[in-house]
C-alpha cells in the first residue's frame, strides 16, 4: 500500500517539475519531499551474563544461528543492534571501532588497574597511610574493563604496557588501521557463517588465561555492531538492541550507551527464571536505568523476561510454576518506590519463555514456549508505527489541494475563509502559549524548593561518594582518579555505576519528578493534552464552505501532520530538559575533576578529596540555581519551537486558497490514496 502510494506521489511530483516554477507549485514539491520519514522503535535487551539474551533475540527473530550463543561462560562486550535489511539479501554487520581517544582511555586504565594477579593486590594498592576506611567489591572500581587491552594484545600486553607510546609500535599497524578506519562491514550468505566471525568482535570468555595460554580478540577495539537481517516482518520498524546492564567507565561509550536507552520504547530484562524474583543484578539494571528510561528517556513497556524455563523435568508442573513466578515478579515490581516514580504497573508484563524448546520443539508446543507471545508485542511495535498511515494521509491531503486549486472554485469565500483560519490559529496559538506559561511556572515552583534542600543535603552525596564503607583504602585513591578522568563516574565490581552528578543533583530531578511524568508521560499525550486538541475547525469550516471542502482538507492534513512532528519534538526536548539538571552539574563540577585527577604520591586520596568538597562548598550558592536555570531555559526554548512550528501554517494557511489550473489533473489519484487511507485507518 505504501508502496503504490509512494509512486503515485512520484508521479505527481515528475509532473510538478514540468511546470514553471510558481510560488504554490514549488510549495507543493516541497510538501511531497517532507512526507518520507523514518523512524524505528527501539527495544533495549538487557541481561546478565548466561541470562540467555543472544538466545532469546535469535528465537524471537526466527535466526537460530545469528547471535553467538550457547557458551554460559562467553559473554558479550560491545553494544549489538539487530535490524532488517533492506538493501540486499545477505547477513551483514556493520562494525564501528573505538576512536583514538577511546583507545588512549583505555591504555591509561589498563597501565592502572591491570593486576597479573587477580588475588594479589599489590599493584592496585597506592602510599595513602593516613585512611583507615575499608575496600570492599560495593565501592572498589570495576577491575574487568582492564582487561579490554590484555584481551587484544594476548601474552604481548606486558611489552605494550611498557612502551612510551604503543600506538607507534610496529605490531600495533593492523589495530591503528582498524581504529583508523572508523568502520567495517562483513556480508555473508547464511546467518551462520556472519556468527562465527562476529565472535571474535564481540564476545570475551572470563575463563581465558593470561600469558602464552590467553586467546586474543578484537573485541576491545569495537563500540558497536549492527547485525543486518534479510527478509523479516518483526524488524521491519524495529531494532533490538542488546545492552551491557550498566554503562561504561569509558565516557565516549557510556555517552552513546545513554542516549540509545533514553531512546528505547520497550526494554527487555532478561533473567534467569529460578531466581527471577530475588536476582538483584536483574533488578538493579532497572533501578540503574530508571531516570534514562522514564523522565529522561521515552519508555512506555518494560518487559521482565523470565529465561530457560525449559529445563523442565515435569511438562505437567510447567504453567503452575511459570504462574508461580509471574506473580511474585509483579509483586516485586509493585514494593519497589522508586520504579513507580517513572513506571505504573500498566507498562509492566512477565513473560516465562523458552527459547530452546521453541527452536527444538521437543517438549512443549509453541504457545507454551511465550516466544510467539513476544513475536506479538514487536508486530504491535510494528503496526503502532504511523509512518505509513502519516504518509499516506499527508498523500491524501496535497492531492486535494492540488485538485481544489487546478479547480478554482475558491471564488468570493475566500477571503472569508482565510478570516476564520486566520482567527482560528491565533486563537489556538494563544492558547498552547498560556498553557506553556503555566509548566514553566510550575517547575519554577518545584525548582525552588529542590535548589534549598540541595543547599542542605549536598555534603551528605560527597561523603557518600568520596568515603568507603569500611576500612583501609586500599586502592581508593586509583578508584576516585578514574572517576575523575570519567567526569565524576565509575562502576564498581558488582557493576553498579556511581555517579557523583546524579548524587549531586538528586534533590533538584526528586522535586521535579513527579509534575514532569504528570506533564511529560510516556505512554500518553504531553502538556495535558494541549497539542491534541489543537484544532483549526476545518471540519466544520469545510461545512460552511463547500466550494473550499478539498483545500479545507488540505489543511485538516497539515495540522495532524504538525502535531504528529510537534509530539516527537517533545518528546526529544523532554529528555533534554529532564537531563540539563545533572548536565549542568557536571559541567560546574568539571575544572575540579580534572584537577583532582592530578593529583598523586602520598596522601593524594585526602587532596583529592578536599579538592572536590572545596569546589561544592564555594560554588553550592549557584551551582543548583545555574542547573534550575538552564532546564527552565531549555522548557523556554521547547515552548519558542512549538509556537515557531504553529506560525509555520500561516504559509499553509495562505497558499491553501491559491488557484492554478495549470496544476495537473489528480481527481483519479486522489479517489485511490482515499481508499487507501481508510483501509489504513479501518486496520488500526
Amino acid at each position: 500500500m505504501l508502496k503504490e502510494v509512494k509512486t503515485i506521489m512520484t508521479g505527481i511530483q515528475d509532473k510538478l517539475d514540468d511546470q514553471d516554477s510558481k510560488k504554490l507549485n514549488t510549495f507543493l514539491k516541497n510538501k511531497i519531499s517532507e512526507l518520507e520519514t523514518e523512524k524505528r522503535e527501539l527495544v533495549g535487551v538487557f541481561g546478565k551474563t548466561g541470562a540467555g539474551k543472544s538466545s532469546l533475540i535469535n528465537a524471537v527473530i526466527g535466526e537460530k544461528d545469528l547471535l553467538p550463543s550457547g557458551d554460559l561462560s562467553a559473554c558479550t562486550t560491545v553494544m549489538i543492534k539487530v535490524e532488517a535489511n533492506t538493501k540486499n539479501q545477505n547477513y551483514e554487520a556493520e562494525i564501528e571501532f573505538i576512536t583514538k581517544e577511546e583507545y588512549d582511555n583505555d591504555l591509561w586504565y589498563c597501565k592502572e588497574f591491570h593486576r597479573t594477579d587477580p588475588d594479589n593486590g599489590e599493584d592496585h594498592e597506592d602510599d595513602d597511610d593516613d585512611d583507615n576506611e575499608d575496600d570492599n567489591d560495593e565501592d572498589d572500581v570495576d577491575l574487568d574493563d582492564s582487561e579490554r587491552l590484555p584481551a587484544l594484545y594476548g601474552q604481548d600486553w606486558e611489552r605494550i604496557r611498557s612502551l612510551q607510546d604503543p600506538w607507534t609500535d610496529n605490531k600495533n599497524k593492523e589495530i591503528r588501521k582498524m581504529i583508523e578506519s572508523g568502520k567495517k562491514t562483513i556480508s555473508f550468505n547464511s546467518s551462520k557463517e556472519l556468527s562465527e566471525e562476529l565472535v571474535k568482535y564481540t564476545r570475551r570468555d572470563p575463563e581465558d588465561g593470561e600469558g602464552g595460554d590467553a586467546k586474543k580478540y578484537l573485541w576491545p577495539l569495537v563500540k558497536c555492531v549492527t547485525v543486518r537481517v534479510p527478509n523479516n516482518e518483526l524488524l521491519q520498524h524495529v531494532t533490538l538492541v542488546d545492552l551491557p546492564g550498566s554503562g561504561d567507565r569509558n565516557k565516549i561509550r557510556d555517552k552513546m550507551w545513554r542516549e540509545v536507552v533514553g531512546d528505547c520504547s520497550t526494554v527487555w530484562i532478561v533473567t534467569e527464571i529460578k531466581r527471577a524474583e530475588s536476582e538483584k543484578e536483574a533488578w538493579d539494571i532497572l533501578k540503574n536505568t530508571l531516570r534514562l528510561m522514564g523522565n529522561g528517556g521515552q519508555c512506555q513497556q518494560i518487559h521482565f523476561i523470565c529465561t530457560l524455563s525449559d529445563f523442565i523435568d515435569d511438562v505437567k508442573n510447567l504453567a503452575v510454576r511459570n504462574n508461580k513466578a509471574k506473580q511474585k515478579v509483579k509483586k516485586s515490581f509493585t514494593q519497589k518506590e522508586e520504579v513507580q516514580k517513572h513506571f505504573s504497573q500498566d507498562c509492566f508484563e512477565v513473560f516465562t519463555v523458552s527459547a530452546k524448546e521453541f527452536l527444538e520443539k521437543t517438549k512443549l508446543e509453541p504457545n507454551e514456549t511465550e516466544i510467539p507471545k513476544l513475536q506479538e508485542e514487536l508486530r504491535k511495535l510494528n503496526d503502532s508505527h504511523s509512518e505509513t498511515l502519516n504518509y499516506v494521509s499527508g498523500a491524501k491531503g496535497i492531492l486535494s489541494l492540488i485538485q481544489g486549486a487546478r479547480s478554482g472554485r475558491a471564488g468570493h469565500n475566500k477571503k472569508d475563509v482565510l478570516s476564520e483560519l486566520g482567527q482560528n490559529l491565533s486563537r489556538e496559538r494563544q492558547k498552547l502559549s498560556q498553557s506553556m506559561d503555566r509548566y514553566h511556572d510550575l517547575f519554577q515552583n518545584c525548582l525552588d524548593m529542590g535548589v534549598e534542600k540541595s543547599k542542605k543535603s549536598y555534603e551528605h552525596a560527597l561523603k557518600t561518594f568520596l568515603q568507603l564503607k569500611k576500612k583501609d583504602g586500599r586502592g581508593f585513591s586509583k578508584t576516585l582518579q578514574a572517576a575523575f578522568r570519567n567526569n565524576g563516574i565509575y562502576k564498581t565490581k558488582s557493576g553498579i555505576q556511581k555517579n557523583l552528578n546524579v548524587m549531586l543533583s538528586r534533590w533538584l530531578t526528586e522535586s521535579i519528578e513527579k509534575e514532569f511524568r504528570k506533564t511529560f508521560p510516556n505512554e500518553s499525550k504531553p502538556l495535558g493534552g494541549a497539542i491534541s486538541s489543537f484544532s483549526l475547525d476545518t471540519k466544520k469550516l469545510a461545512e460552511k464552505y463547500k466550494d473550499e471542502q478539498l483545500q479545507l482538507e488540505y489543511l485538516w492534513t497539515e495540522e495532524e501532520k504538525m502535531k504528529t512532528k510537534l509530539n516527537k519534538i517533545i518528546r526529544k526536548r523532554k529528555k533534554k530538559i529532564y537531563n540539563s539538571l545533572t548536565a549542568t552539574i557536571e559541567g560546574i563540577m568539571q575544572p575540579c575533576y580534572d584537577a583532582a585527577e592530578e593529583h598523586s604520591g602520598t596522601g593524594c586520596l585526602e587532596r583529592m578529596r578536599e579538592t572536590v568538597v572545596q569546589h561544592v562548598h564555594t560554588r553550592k550558592d549557584s551551582m543548583f540555581m545555574e542547573a534550575q536555570n538552564a532546564m527552565l531555559l531549555k522548557l523556554a526554548g521547547l515552548t519558542k519551537e512549538i509556537l515557531q512550528e504553529l506560525d509555520q501554517m500561516k504559509e499553509s494557511i495562505d497558499l491553501s486558497l491559491e488557484e492554478d489550473q495549470s496544476l495537473p489533473d489528480v481527481k483519479k489519484k486522489l479517489e485511490e490514496v482515499m481508499q487507501y487511507y481508510d483501509q489504513l485507518k479501518r486496520s488500526t
